[in-house]
Parts: C-alpha cells; structure tokens; sequence
C-alpha cells in the first residue's frame, strides 16, 4: 500500500509541476503582452519591468495552484485507467478510496502551505509588485498609498485639509474641514462642512459653517448651505489607492475590520477578505476531492478531454465563487458563507459523485 501511495504521489507531482509552468508560463506571456505598451509608454527601464513580473510570479503561483492541482489530479487516474491500473488494484483487492487517501492527505498539506505561502511571501511580493504598477506606470505619488485609517491630513498651498474619507469614484470630500493660516500660523478662518464636491474648478462645500478671524480677535460664526472654494487642489490631490487583500495578512484584514465597525462603518467588504484569506487555499483540497471523483466515474478518456474537463470545472468554480462574493459584499449573504459557498458546494458535489465510484 505504501508503494502505490507513493508511486501516486510522485506521478501526482510530476504532472503538477508540468501543469504549473504550462499555466504561468502562458499566464506571463499574457500579462506582458497586455501591459508592455503601458510600460513602454511610462518610459519604464527594463529592469524595473523585469522587477515587477518576477515579484508578482508568487501571486500567480498561488492563483494557479488549484486549477494545476485539479487538471493533475484527472490526468493522472485517467492515465491510469487508460493503462488498466486502475482495474490492476480493482482486481487485487484494493479499495481504490484508500489509494486516493494519499491524495487527499498530500491536498491538505498543500493547503496549509499555500495559506503560509500567501502569508508571508506573496504578501510582501504582491505589495512591491504593485507599488511599482502604481508608481512607475501610472504615476501616482508613493506617499498616497496606505492601509489603515481612511481620514486624510493634507498641507496645501493655502491651508490644511483634515478629510474623514475621499470617494475616488464620486469625487467627494466626506466631513471635510479646512484650516487657513496666516504667515504667523495663526488659524483665520476654519470652515467645515458635510461634504465637498468637485464642480466646475472649485469645491462646493454644503450644509457647514465658517469661522472667520475679526479685527478684534474674536471668531464669527457663519452657517451655509453652500459655499464655492478656489483652492488648488484638485480631486486627483487627494485620491490614494488602498492595499489590495493580497499584500495583506489575515491578522491585518481582521484588524482593520474591527477598526472600521468600531468607527461605525460598514465592515462586510473587509469581513469577506477575511474569510476568504482563509476559505482559498482550501480549493486545493476541494478540487483534489472533485478531481479524483470525476476521474473515477468517468470511461477511458482521451487527456485532452480530460484536460477539457478539467478547465471547465474550474470555470463553474470561478463563476460560484465570484457570484457568492458578490452576494456577501452586498449585504445579502453573511460574510463567512459567501468565502465558504463555493468551497461547500463542490465539496457536497464531490460527495455525490462518490456514490457513483465503483470500489
């Protein structure tokens, strides 16, 4: 029993490492395609191009993995019922479920180290990956990128800005309050309003107040439901692009999730990162389960059926997963159940099959 383990093991590798380069080698030749105008156009030297596929490649592998898994694992026991292998141990009296335990057993090993390969290296390779996107491509300021507090203290030209948060779609300041100085920093006027809006060159800020410094020291108080500011800066001053899930960690994304609820902010967005943080590596398991029963039910298959097969599951896969995620950041289903939902639906799939498998 332990030799066939074994021999399933190594054949399991072998054919999950050719299926791993033949997907990120394509996956690379893509990307590069589609985005070496965009370097070009940036005047981006070579080596800082060269710089940023080789830090975003441990993304990809993770990416990859479960599809390489599942496509490996339906070649491998197609290959083996094609050769009669399977009828062999059939025939010898062995379960062929006990056999594939070793299969099972090596997934979950997978996919714990993938959930600490994510953690720890593709978190840091995916952040520099993306910083040199965001920088040397598209030209954004470094200093606009951050993780944490979405509040913004900004020093302009004439005063500062204090923003509770910016919408980078809309344009609008959020609660924003704006501090004019003179040359001695004494504050002249301060003006705070319920939200700003970029409109026509100026910033229209509604429903506020203005405090303005009077000859005689004091401050007169002002309310208004709109008032139009020429300032200098504009929408694009103050949009800051926030870390994506992948450059952060599970202890991070939960972090900030209780931060927000604590500020009385809506957390789903970042409860679903979570969850997911943790619910992905597990497709390796799940495939691997779908895998060996789809192969196990299916007649002597010719590879690139089996390969078809294969890219379809993960096709149906990719469709539930991302609808279930869609649903949780609506607010329809709970943040735990749309990570889960795809996980639990091939897993009771794969269940079913089973009972089809012949011992």
């Amino acid at each position: 029993m332990k030799v066939l383990s074994k021999y399933l093991l190594k054949e399991l590798i072998k054919i999950s490492l050719i299926c791993q380069i033949v997907f990120l080698t394509v996956y690379l030749i893509i990307d590069f395609l589609g985005k070496i105008d965009n370097f070009i156009e940036a005047d981006v030297p070579g080596i800082i191009m060269f710089s940023y596929f080789i830090l975003k490649t441990p993304h990809i592998i993770v990416q990859l993995l479960p599809p390489a898994t599942l496509i490996s694992v339906i070649i491998m026991l197609c290959l083996m019922k094609n050769n009669n292998e399977i009828i062999a141990m059939k025939a010898g009296g062995i379960n062929i479920f006990t056999v594939c335990r070793s299969l099972i057993i090596y997934s979950l090993f997978l996919t714990a180290a993938l959930f600490i390969f994510s953690e720890s290296i593709v978190r840091y390779t995916s952040s520099k990956s993306n910083e040199i996107w965001n920088v040397e491509v598209e030209k954004y300021d470094p200093g606009r990128y951050y993780y944490g507090s979405e509040q913004i203290w900004y020093r302009g030209v004439d005063c500062i800005y204090w923003i509770k948060s910016f919408d980078n779609k809309a344009m609008i300041m959020k609660q924003p309050s704006f501090f004019f100085f003179n040359k001695n920093f004494r504050l002249v006027k301060k003006i705070v309003g319920r939200s700003a809006t970029w409109q026509d060159g100026n910033w229209n800020v509604e429903e506020g107040i203005i405090q303005e410094l009077q000859d005689d020291g004091n401050y007169r108080l002002t309310r208004f439901s709109n008032h139009y500011m020429k300032l200098p800066e504009t929408p694009e001053t103050f949009i800051r692009k926030t870390r994506s899930p992948e450059e952060m960690s599970f202890r991070q994304l939960k972090k900030y999730a209780e931060r927000v609820r604590n500020e009385g902010y809506d957390n789903t967005k970042y409860l679903v990162e979570m969850h997911t943080k943790i619910a992905f590596p597990f497709i390796i398991f799940i495939m691997t389960l779908v895998g060996v029963t789809i192969a196990l039910t299916q007649k002597k298959v010719k590879i690139h059926l089996a390969v078809s097969i294969g890219m379809g599951i993960c096709f149906i896969y990719i469709l539930i997963f991302g609808f279930s995620r869609s649903l949780g950041l609506s607010g329809i289903l709970p943040p735990i159940l749309s990570a889960w939902f795809a996980n639990l639906a091939f897993f009771l799939f794969s269940i079913y099959m089973m009972t089809y498998v012949e011992r």
